[in-house]
């Protein structure tokens, strides 16, 4: 999954910058928007592999 946020980030960059090009405030927005719901996504799956690392260190304690 943490290709997703990846590719949000990628696509939506394209998107702003095309915007920016052609001068469309709502394709530039609409790349914004993207690159937020990537980071979003991102910050989502690190927490998620942080939880399960410390999930696994507190089991690895109990041995």
């Amino acid at each position: 999954m943490a290709d997703d946020g990846a590719m949000d980030k990628l696509k939506g960059k394209a998107k702003e910058v095309a915007g920016k090009m052609t001068g469309d405030r709502k394709q530039e927005s609409e790349g914004q928007t993207d690159q937020a719901k990537g980071r979003a996504k991102g910050a989502v799956d690190e927490a998620k592999d942080r939880a399960e690392g410390m999930r696994d260190s507190l089991r690895n304690k109990d041995d």
